[in-house]
């Protein structure tokens, strides 16, 4: 273990500094040879909101999975000082006992369990040996009431939204007499609202006391409400900047991130040549038998050749089974209406028939519908055109691997090679691998939903970066997007949807974000 002149044994008492919950120091930590983690220092005061920021892979989630125990005592170099004492945790449970809880970005919670069952799971209200549900009960309307959710105890999680299921995991940690609060991107899946709603959950909390670290990627959250920003790249520690001294800008962040400046996070495309409308729908609508409603009602729009059209909306709005049901309609929505490509009407009764009419679409969910993560990056990439490699029937190895090689050069992957497993990379080169896969297909349409979630700015860029290299190649792409600013940044027109329905149409120039959240919300 590192050198250090703190007492190693749990419980022994260390000097900490003035005001600091948490002191990290000295932290590394390798994974079979590579270094995740190396001499990390993190210090955090009692009662701020902290921002833990840095691209992926940058360490961020290592640091505080040795925070919390998931990675145990002796398995990493230095010390964590909580509370002024040298910890030693070797389990989660361990950092629960001394008030520390992390909230991942997947939610722990059992979906077929009530809230209050949620709330106490493993930490259950007891009398006499025996679970007292009704006091059970009682605390849970207090925990729901401190994280201002107005939902009974006993609805099921699963009938819950992704943004109240998050306050029940905020509840689930109050109910512990949390002191130290870790998020782990508690935003990445969720709308405006909610997010905002989130954000001044923690407001409330830090003004009683609670101390948070939080990890976004998103910058204007880090703006918003930061009392500090730490920045990691490449598993070390860069800065830590001060809101108090106005040293947390979008600027500030972005160059010390990825260790350039950024000038424009929405790279420009000087040379716009928008040609003839390649899709259109007319009265479009969508009705899912299972909900036993219309999901899409009534959506005209189009798309031309050489543009980017943005589609936003809150979450729920329809905007994905739009999507979904133009793209072959693989959820089996009774449809209806009228679908154009390059002016010839079609009616695809698959999602290969979309494909062949030069359609693509990447989904939202790269990790449950997107790839294929036990897989390497070359399988990923041939897996929707595998008549590609196959002539005859029979895969080509060696063209599969070329092929492969290819869009790992062109778009930037970085991995040692194209037989990296795809669960083992960062998001922004899982992202890059799922666009890879469609646009072997060769697509004159491709459709983008959410590009960009849980992935960093410096990984956006070059996302946004590609896109506009394709539209310059002459396609043409849908973006969903619920990040106002990406769809401001790079969208020729903007549909807003809300309800299943276009509430408006707007081109970028005459757009902003209050335009489209009245739309939204109407």
């Amino acid at each position: 273990m590192g050198g250090s002149i703190l007492d190693k044994k749990n419980g022994g008492s260390a000097k900490r500094a003035d005001g600091n919950i948490l002191e990290m120091r000295g932290i590394s930590k390798n994974f079979t040879g590579v270094k995740a983690l190396s001499d990390v220092n993190f210090q955090v005061k009692k009662g701020e909101i902290h921002f833990l920021v840095g691209e992926n892979g940058a360490g961020k989630s290592t640091l505080m999975k040795v925070l919390s125990g998931v990675y145990p005592y002796g398995t990493y170099e230095g010390d964590i000082v909580y509370e002024g004492t040298v910890q030693q945790f070797g389990k989660i449970s361990d950092s629960v006992k001394t008030g520390i809880a992390i909230i991942y970005q997947e939610l722990a919670l059992f979906p077929d369990l009530s809230v209050y069952e949620n709330i106490f799971a493993g930490n259950e209200v007891k009398r006499g040996g025996v679970i007292d549900w009704n006091e059970t009960i009682i605390q849970a309307r207090e925990m729901l009431r401190k994280v201002k959710l107005n939902v009974n105890p006993e609805t099921l999680i699963r009938d819950l939204g992704v943004g109240k299921q998050q306050l029940v995991e905020i509840a689930k940690a109050l109910s512990k007499d949390v002191k130290l609060l870790i998020l782990d991107e508690p935003t990445a899946a969720l709308n405006e609202n909610d997010s905002e709603n989130l954000l001044e959950l923690l407001r409330e909390l830090k003004n009683q006391g609670i101390t948070c670290i939080m990890i976004s990627h998103k910058l204007k959250e880090v703006i918003a409400i930061a009392d500090k920003a730490t920045v990691l790249r490449d598993g070390r520690t860069i800065c830590t900047l001060d809101g108090s001294k106005g040293e947390i800008t979008e600027a500030a962040i972005i160059k010390n991130m990825v260790g350039r400046d950024i000038e424009d996070i929405y790279p420009k495309r000087p040379d716009k040549r928008i040609g003839e409308t390649i899709l259109e729908v007319k009265n479009w609508t969508a009705y899912d038998s299972e909900l036993g409603r219309n999901i899409v009602k009534n959506v005209d729009l189009h798309v031309n050749k050489g543009e980017i059209v943005g589609i936003a909306g809150l979450m729920g709005s329809g905007r994905t089974e739009f999507a979904l049901s133009v793209f072959g309609n693989p959820r089996n929505y009774k449809l209806d209406g009228e679908l154009f490509v390059d002016g010839r009407k079609r009616n695809f009764k698959h999602t290969s028939d979309a494909i062949k009419a030069g359609i693509a679409y990447v989904t939202e969910d790269r990790k449950g519908d997107g790839l294929f993560l036990i897989q390497d990056i070359k399988s990923n990439v041939s897996a929707a055109n595998l008549k590609g490699i196959a002539p005859g029937g029979v895969i080509n190895d060696n063209e599969e691997v070329k092929v492969a090689n290819d869009y790992k050069s062109s778009m930037a992957i970085k991995a040692p090679s194209v037989e990296q497993i795809v669960g083992n990379l960062s998001g922004g080169n899982q992202q890059k691998v799922s666009l890879g896969k469609w646009l072997f297909v060769g697509p004159e349409l491709l459709i983008l939903d959410e590009p960009t979630r849980g992935i960093d700015v410096g990984a956006k860029f070059e996302i946004y970066t590609i896109m506009n290299k394709l539209i310059n190649q002459g396609m043409s792409i849908i973006m969903i997007s619920s990040e106002l600013g990406e769809v401001l940044g790079m969208s020729d027109r903007i549909y807003v949807m809300a309800e299943g329905r276009i509430k408006g149409e707007i081109a970028a120039e005459h757009a902003d974000q209050e335009k489209i959240m009245q739309l939204a919300t109407q």
